[in-house]
């Protein structure tokens, strides 16, 4: 059986990848629905900040092991 077959109404069907299902389990959804009730700038943004945090984190990392 392949993971793409045609139910008798000929719409194709999807079978559960076992690996997905099993990380599935482990992934709060609701952070993710949140996430994307949010505007593509609040998130764009959001991930700026994100990435200004690592640089910070980065650049502190560099000065305490030189």
């Amino acid at each position: 059986m392949t993971m793409l077959d045609r139910e008798t109404s000929g719409r194709p069907t999807i079978e559960p990848d076992p690996v997905i299902e099993a990380y599935k389990k482990d992934v709060d959804r609701t952070l993710l629905r949140e996430n994307l009730k949010r505007s593509v700038e609040e998130r764009l943004r959001d991930l700026m900040r994100l990435q200004r945090f690592a640089d910070e984190w980065r650049a502190a990392g560099r000065r305490a092991f030189r």
